[in-house]
């Protein structure tokens, strides 16, 4: 085959390079997917369209996720953090902050400990007006959720490319859910587990007293009105 008809997809390229890199064939790898080695080797040499399930499985064959094959994080700034140029600052209403919480699932979350503030990043659930997280009986979340001690609850998005982004930040007490009937109703209704695994099934909910958000905007970079003149 031409050597100037390879590759004419970066997705085939990562492909070809990852398994390359694991020490995987063809075949291997369409048995990991779900596949046939021809596809693979299509999808190395060619222009397909897989769609997301697919890309889904082919990541996990390959060990990496769909964001690395895909290249969606291969132009993304060095993350130096130097602030943009006119950049401002804007506070973010409450029925946007719940809006952006809705819309993702991975914070971190702010308890008392012994030794001290402990920060854990969890993956959470918006339900109504709360947050909804599932962990270990002895974890320091469910400690502080068993005292209904207070506890800070923070999502972000950041755009280091463009020195732009958001943060919201949910205060208030937490609870265990200790009915055990209200405690399985609300593991059914989560569309997630716990990232962390298995044996966390005892359900914490945090009841905000405050929610505030803030966004910083870069003028000109993508979704922002364009730079001011000079």
């Amino acid at each position: 085959m031409d050597a100037t008809a390879r590759h004419m997809s970066d997705l085939g390229r990562r492909v070809e390079a990852r398994r390359a890199r694991l020490g995987l064939s063809r075949e291997e790898v369409a048995a990991r997917a779900g596949s046939t080695p021809g596809y693979i080797d299509l999808l190395e040499r060619q222009l397909p369209s897989p769609g997301i399930e697919f890309l889904i499985r082919l990541a996990n064959a390959l060990e990496t996720t769909v964001q690395d094959l895909t290249g969606y994080t291969a132009d993304f700034g060095p993350g130096r953090g130097q602030a943009a140029y006119h950049a401002r600052m804007d506070a973010i209403d409450e029925e946007e902050c719940w809006a952006l919480l809705a819309d993702h699932g991975v914070g971190r979350v702010a308890v008392t400990g012994s030794d001290g503030p402990e920060i854990y990043p969890v993956n959470y659930q918006v339900m109504g007006r709360e947050l909804l997280f599932m962990t270990a009986q002895d974890t320091p979340l469910a400690r502080a959720a068993a005292a209904g001690a207070v506890i800070a609850f923070e999502e972000d998005r950041a755009d280091e490319a463009f020195s732009q982004g958001w943060s919201v930040l949910v205060v208030g007490p937490a609870r265990n859910v200790s009915d055990p009937a209200a405690a399985q109703a609300l593991r059914e209704a989560a569309y997630s587990t716990p990232w962390a695994g298995e044996g966390r099934d005892t359900v914490v909910v945090l009841a905000p007293r405050r929610v505030t958000g803030r966004r910083i905007q870069a003028p000109g970079a993508p979704g922002t009105s364009p730079a001011p003149e000079l």
